[in-house]
């Protein structure tokens, strides 16, 4: 069964009991595409050249889904721009894109290619998906004819949507969801809501959204929350920010914080700092990739729960401010500095001891630290960051964030910017904050970019915190807060807050002027 294209304003789901013989567990499987781009061109290419590429890249997926299949896997992920790259306009990428209709229209396009017209993309990746008994993820485009003389039609008559869509065992089209958030995607459009796509199998209940949309409420929270999926398939094509947002990090601390499995799979590009992918469990990572010395794809497959909700191994209910407001701060160091990650100004205060307890505070957010290094190396300083505020040049998105990190250098200057090794290992730390959001992702980031599965765990009164013994040598601890009703630029409907501020006070003036001309 498909769910697909709901508006955001649903508050109850019914939750469909799945049929007789569902299973406790499944294996799944992710592949990290290096995708082979076209030639840069500022005219559209020929449907047929642009098929010729979509090709060469599903030549390399094929292999992919077979191997996968082959070791049992019941689903793949494949990555976002995965058959045909990400640099184009809204021209150029029209050669590439197919109509994919709604799965209600019970669809296996691998029996009956030309039922929605020129399909052989959607056709090749059905039969892909049945005749190797595997459900698949793929991300392409849509168009979607519409009134050229309508306001809201592009010019080209058409919208064209970054989409994903998912083909079950037979082949058949179960799912299609069109990506809302873009970033920095023109060649696409958006859709009017956001779409809340579900579907269920006999291991579990899926829901599906894209790269930058994990940042938001809507779709992911709400699928979360509301529809109950029990695994999230997010095809990303996504550049690695330090010291916060890699890929590995930031997916495994969502899926941890949200409690749900999360299958990521990221376009392979060195030279834009893509790489990140995992098979991530609300108890830690099953399994991930991250590589920047190769430009080499990789298959990772992982047993999962099928409904790590009612698991046994799933964390319990944490209030994740709960230590932070009860205890008394601790003393908060008198030479507090302003630092920036990205383009956010964070408050820190350096760790000066090998041992110690500390506070920093910014607007409503106080965080915590407790720590016991195992030994201090001379030549690296570490902070406590705090950040409350609307995030990055855009200033849209609100965060709430706790960090621990290593500077890049002794220099207090250089904290906050990018650095991919340390040395410094903790015998304890723990971090906790006073958060008004309970969407917090605990992070932890050892050198050279792993994940520290195991050693850490998060405590029912909201303390991130150690155990297993001492750390791996740290980059960054960090506990990452979205509080999702302090953004500036959605209402629940998807509008524009000023523009809608804007609205109200142009009505008022009016009403106002239009009053004065009875009275004159």
């Amino acid at each position: 069964m498909v769910t697909s294209s709901f508006p955001t304003s649903v508050a109850v789901f019914a939750l469909i009991t799945l049929q007789v013989g569902t299973q406790d567990s499944f294996i799944a499987a992710v592949y990290e595409h290096a995708v082979i781009l076209p030639n840069k061109t500022k005219t559209p290419v020929s449907q047929e050249d642009a098929l010729n590429l979509m090709n060469k890249n599903i030549d390399i997926l094929e292999k992919a889904i077979k191997q996968a299949a082959e070791q049992g896997a019941r689903i793949i992920v494949t990555p976002e721009d995965a058959l045909y790259g990400w640099e184009f306009t809204r021209e150029t990428v029209f050669p590439y894109l197919e109509d994919i209709p709604d799965p209600q229209v019970n669809w296996i396009p691998c029996q009956d290619s030309r039922r929605f017209g020129h399909t052989p993309v959607q056709a090749r990746l059905s039969c892909l998906a049945k005749n190797n008994s595997i459900y698949v993820l793929a991300n392409l485009g849509d168009k979607k004819p519409c009134n050229s003389r309508h306001s809201t039609c592009p010019p080209n008559g058409y919208f064209q949507y970054n989409t994903n869509v998912v083909y079950n065992t037979e082949g058949k089209l179960v799912a299609r969801y069109h990506k809302y958030h873009l970033y920095s995607e023109h060649q696409f459009d958006a859709p009017e809501k956001p779409e809340l796509v579900t579907f269920n199998t006999t291991f579990g209940r899926f829901g599906i959204f894209t790269c930058f949309d994990i940042f938001f409420y809507d779709p992911a929270v709400t699928l979360v929350k509301d529809f109950h999926v029990d695994t999230i398939l997010f095809p990303t094509a996504w550049m690695n920010v330090l010291p916060l947002l890699t890929a590995i990090e930031f997916h495994s601390a969502w899926a941890m914080g949200m409690g749900v499995n999360l299958l990521a799979a990221n376009t392979h590009h060195v030279s834009l700092n893509m790489t990140g992918s995992g098979i991530y469990a609300p108890n830690g990572p099953k399994v991930y990739h991250y590589d920047m010395k190769t430009e080499l794809g990789k298959l990772l497959l992982s047993e999962v729960d099928s409904h790590p909700l009612s698991s046994l191994a799933h964390p319990t209910a944490v209030n994740w401010s709960a230590y932070a407001t009860t205890i008394k701060p601790f003393p908060v160091q008198k030479n507090t500095f302003k630092g920036f990650i990205s383009r956010d100004g964070f408050n820190f205060t350096e760790l000066f001891e090998n041992a110690g307890n500390l506070t920093v505070c910014q607007k409503e957010l106080c965080c915590h630290l407790s720590y016991r290094m195992l030994q201090k190396e001379e030549n690296e300083v570490y902070v406590l960051g705090a950040f409350a505020g609307l995030h990055g040049r855009r200033r849209r998105e609100y965060w709430q964030v706790c960090t621990m990190l290593k500077c890049k250098t002794a220099n207090l200057t250089t904290c906050g910017r990018p650095v991919e090794t340390a040395s410094t290992r903790f015998e304890m730390f723990s971090l906790s904050g006073t958060f008004g959001t309970k969407y917090v992702f605990p992070e932890v980031l050892l050198t050279e970019i792993h994940l520290s599965p195991g050693k850490f765990e998060v405590l029912k009164d909201g303390r991130l915190v150690n155990k297993n013994g001492s750390s791996g040598p740290i980059l960054t601890v960090s506990l990452f807060g979205r509080w999702y009703t302090k953004d500036s630029f959605y209402s629940s409907s998807g509008t524009s807050n000023s523009a809608i501020t804007y609205l109200l006070i142009f009505i008022l003036l009016m009403t106002l002027a239009l009053q004065n001309i009875v009275m004159v």
